[in-house]
């Protein structure tokens, strides 16, 4: 039966508190592979890919820490940490720097072995307690690092209290239709939880789970010790929530604000195009969101700059972005050059892409630093519409991938759904052209 969500207060995080918010520690999970992202996340964990022309994705959740009052934070990464970890830095863009603040990078503690890295997700926590342990929180709050939202946790964290939860989920309503891929909750009438389904295929419930945690502190460690350490089960979803439903509270924390897993090409394309959108509930000034403008030197660039004569429609430009050519209905990142007679359309290009005089680029989600050479045309929908062969699953809806630092040639055309690796030069490969749903694989040591 779909339940309909009852309009629940988001209160905001000026609001006067029952609690001390320094007693609370949050744990960000952020160590996912995010496969598929398909090109995007070669070289990079989910959490740090770039998103809406500027930020990066893991910006929201720390921005929504920063904004709720919370002050020290844990960052747990393992795949492709490096450009996440320069990004955040010491903390200082969301204030998290201080003798009491502080945001932390805690990666697998032993070596490069399989054995060796997280395993789940309540495994990257229990491998942590000793980090949970030194700053001894009341209560702890846990977060995915791949999620575009705003909440105020403060909020969520006062409403854990006064249920007197051992734990407590957000969960939102999405159509019942959606609800399979999705780890679905099923509540009773006064908000406790009283069962779960991971990606059901015939869902009793259209409420899901966000990955949003808070638990009383005791009760996590208590569990963790019987879960993870005497059963070796290792995730949050599948082992622990269906391990405490038997002998501990939890409670549902109903949220009706803006929330997207852009964990599909077509869902990032999808939600950066909502920020071209006036009437969206996608409000980034609004929801003060920050990023490290020292990361990509983006503060130090200069500001967007629209020759005489360039068209430029219904996009975001991003610092350092400069327009000889037409650019419709596209987010661009900072350095994006677009050349005279060059036309970008229904297009994402990340930092530094460069689109040569008369080519075209449409329907395209272009990793940093691409070459689109002149007259070349990507994304072209007269070489049809098939379905990548080799990611199937990844690039169906359209969009061509191109990923970091590949190289389109002059004059070279590329239909729909391809996907082309990081660093390919298509123009040592002899090929002049590249039907839809190809993929170009390429090894750095070409």
């Amino acid at each position: 039966m779909e339940l309909e969500l009852e309009g629940q207060a988001q209160a905001a995080a000026t609001t006067e508190r029952h609690f001390d918010l320094r007693g609370i520690l949050a744990l960000i999970l952020a160590g996912g592979v995010g496969s598929r992202l398909n090109v995007l996340v070669h070289r990079r964990a989910k959490p740090a890919v770039p998103f809406g022309g500027t930020y990066r994705i893991i910006d929201f959740v720390l921005s929504n820490i920063m904004n709720s009052g919370i002050e020290r934070a844990g960052v747990l990464t393992q795949y492709m940490p490096y450009s996440l970890t320069r990004h955040l830095g010491r903390g200082d863009s969301w204030g998290l720097v201080g003798r009491a603040r502080e945001v932390r990078i805690l990666p697998p503690h032993t070596g490069s072995r399989a054995s060796d890295w997280y395993k789940g997700t309540a495994d990257a926590v229990y491998r942590n307690l000793g980090y949970v342990g030194r700053h001894n929180p009341e209560m702890l709050l846990m977060l995915s690092g791949d999620h575009i939202y705003s909440m105020d946790y403060a909020s969520m964290i006062e409403h854990h209290i006064e249920s007197g939860a051992d734990a407590t989920l957000a969960v939102m309503p999405i159509p019942i239709e959606r609800a399979s891929g999705f780890g679905t909750v099923m509540v009773d009438s006064q908000g406790w939880i009283t069962g779960f389904e991971e990606k059901p295929s015939q869902p009793r419930s259209n409420l899901i789970s966000m990955g949003i945690y808070v638990f009383n502190t005791d009760i996590l460690v208590r569990t963790l010790e019987e879960v993870c350490g005497l059963r070796q089960e290792t995730d949050f979803g599948k082992h622990v929530f269906p391990f405490m439903l038997e002998r501990d509270k939890l409670a549902a924390y109903k949220f009706s604000g803006y929330w997207q897993d852009v964990g599909t090409i077509k869902a990032y394309f999808d939600t950066n195009m909502e920020l071209l959108r006036p009437e969206s509930l996608l409000d980034l000034p609004k929801w003060n969101v920050r990023t490290n403008l020292g990361d990509d030197v983006i503060g130090d660039r200069l500001p967007a700059f629209i020759a005489r004569g360039a068209r430029v429609r219904y996009s975001t430009l991003a610092r350092g972005t400069r327009i000889f050519g037409t650019v419709e209905s596209s987010v661009l990142s900072p350095g994006v050059v677009v050349e005279e007679g060059a036309i970008v359309r229904n297009s994402i290009l990340l930092h530094d892409d460069y689109v040569e005089a008369g080519a075209i680029v449409e329907n395209v989600v272009a990793d940093k630093g691409v070459t689109f050479g002149g007259e070349a045309h990507v994304g072209d929908p007269d070489l049809g519409n098939e379905v990548n062969r080799t990611y199937p699953t990844h690039l169906d809806q359209g969009l061509t991938a191109i990923g970091k630092g590949a190289v389109i040639p002059a004059r070279c055309r590329v239909g729909r759904n391809c996907c082309v690796f990081p660093e390919a030069q298509l123009a040592s490969l002899d090929i002049e052209s590249l039907p839809s749903g190809e993929t170009i694989k390429w090894e750095t040591s070409q």
